[in-house]
């Protein structure tokens, strides 16, 4: 069984057996639980501002859209765009999708003046072929065009989640924050 670095270098590689690997280990779900808050506070600390509580609130964004992907690849994997050989349960989804963000470790470069925008968009794309490959595997698909539709529909419906809790946890934190400084004062 390979370490939580070379499983992560293996799934940024793209690589199938890594997926695979990950997809069959049941101890790997913290793993990769692990792998999505790392990924989300690397964005937060590229991203320079809003400090900890920033931080935290990406990371229980991070948690529960990741949770929702998984539910709605698996729904739309298994039940609508189905292969006969396709054969995956949540866990497996989950273990997949979250060592697919591992590339996300990266986006701390967007801390680098005049470049840290590009090079985060070339990571989001990047994490986006690995969710494909991850999908692929978990949901034994002979071919990459079904993994590629069905992310793009597990994409749409995680962007709307992730606005969604953005908005009621930035809100609550902005109330939170307000709160805090009436009662300083």
């Amino acid at each position: 069984m390979a370490s939580l670095t070379e499983r992560m270098i293996g799934a940024a590689r793209l690589d199938a057996a890594t997926y695979n690997e990950v997809e069959a280990d049941q101890t790997a779900t913290g793993q990769a639980m692990l792998v999505v808050v790392l990924s989300s506070v690397a964005a937060g600390i590229g991203a320079g501002d809003g400090g900890v509580v920033a931080m935290v609130i990406a990371s229980v964004i991070a948690l529960v859209s990741w949770g929702v992907w998984a539910g709605v690849v698996f729904l739309v994997g298994t039940k609508l765009l189905a292969e006969p050989q396709t054969r995956a349960d949540w866990g497996e989804l989950l273990r997949t999708i979250g060592f697919s963000t591992s590339p996300g470790l990266l986006r701390v470069v967007g801390l680098v003046p005049g470049l840290g925008a590009i090079l985060n968009f070339l990571i989001g794309l990047w994490m986006l072929a690995a969710m494909v490959v991850a999908v692929r595997e978990a949901l034994d698909y002979s071919g990459t065009g079904r993994a590629v539709a069905v992310c793009v529909i597990g994409f749409l419906i995680y962007l709307a989640v992730a606005m969604v809790f953005g908005v009621v946890l930035g809100v609550t934190a902005l109330g939170m924050g307000a709160a805090a400084g009436a009662a300083a004062s």
